[in-house]
């Protein structure tokens, strides 16, 4: 899986179907129980006690993007890709077979069954992501991407958290790379703030709610 689809949609005529997936694909947020299959619940804890002066810092700012830079950077640095990995796919196979949202996933499906090119934009972890995209079978998987060198995880991650007006950015450069026109972007899933960038670039958006959406649009 990569950031850009086959190079046989350039030039084509496309109609995009972008969806987030914590929350909206999902029933729950992902990336603090995945971050616990990999350190342990303990670790987790840990080191919120240890940083509680700049994690007390960050929630009262609202800041999620420094939230995440931290803990990336506390706990995943020198952690092995493989490893990692191993953690991500098997995390990847129980979010589908256990926290998918069926009404959502269902609205997918009846996208790639029109032929629609379909996106994951989160701001969710590259590890557990990717191989998730895999398994639904989309068409690219634009997300939170670890940094890594010489085998391991830096700590960093790949330019900015995946998250409000860079999720549009992403988008835009995907569509550069891929040679589809930003007006493509038809349609648009999310549900919360983060989302709200991405769901105003689409022709037709759909906030996620706790109502079931039908498998085809109205």
């Amino acid at each position: 899986m990569t950031e850009s689809i086959a190079t046989n949609l350039q030039q084509m005529d496309v109609t995009v179907a972008v969806f987030d997936v914590d929350n909206t694909l999902t029933m729950r947020d992902c990336v603090v129980p995945f971050v616990s299959k990999v350190v342990g619940r303990r670790r987790v804890f840990l080191e919120i006690v240890k940083n509680i002066g700049a994690v007390a810092r960050l929630t009262v700012r609202r800041d999620r993007d420094g939230l995440k830079l931290l803990f990336v950077k506390k706990l995943f640095s020198g952690r092995e890709m493989d490893q990692v990995d191993l953690a991500g796919i098997q995390f990847a196979a129980m979010v589908s077979e256990n926290w998918i949202r069926q009404d959502v996933a269902a609205r997918l499906r009846w996208h790639q069954s029109q032929g629609h090119v379909v996106l994951l934009v989160s701001a969710s972890l590259s590890p557990y992501l990717v191989p998730f995209g895999d398994l639904l079978e989309v068409d690219a998987v634009l997300c939170a991407t670890l940094e890594q060198a010489d085998g391991v995880y830096t700590g960093n991650l790949v330019g900015q958290n995946c998250r409000g007006a860079e999720k549009v950015n992403r988008i835009k450069s995907w569509c550069q790379e891929s040679g589809v026109a930003v007006e493509s972007i038809y349609y648009a899933y999310g549900d919360s703030d983060g989302d709200t960038e991405m769901l105003n670039m689409a022709t037709e958006s759909t906030w996620v709610k706790k109502k079931d959406i039908d498998a085809v649009p109205a």
